[in-house]
């Protein structure tokens, strides 16, 4: 599964970096960025990051 994050719209909040630490974190920036895989393991958690983001610029892609 392939992951992004839209980072103009990124807003810093951090949700996706606490819910779903093994895929997300903040560049240099301070903004969300996708470094990590989505594997079976952390698919709930990554799931939820973008089902909770506050201004929906996370997109998860088969």
């Amino acid at each position: 599964m392939k992951v992004s994050v839209n980072r103009d719209g990124c807003i810093s909040c951090g949700l996706c970096v606490s819910t779903c630490p093994e895929v997300f974190s903040f560049d240099e920036d301070g903004l969300a960025q996708a470094t990590g895989q989505i594997t079976d393991s952390n698919y709930a958690s990554a799931e939820s990051a973008r089902t909770a983001c506050p201004v929906s610029v996370i997109d998860i892609e088969n």
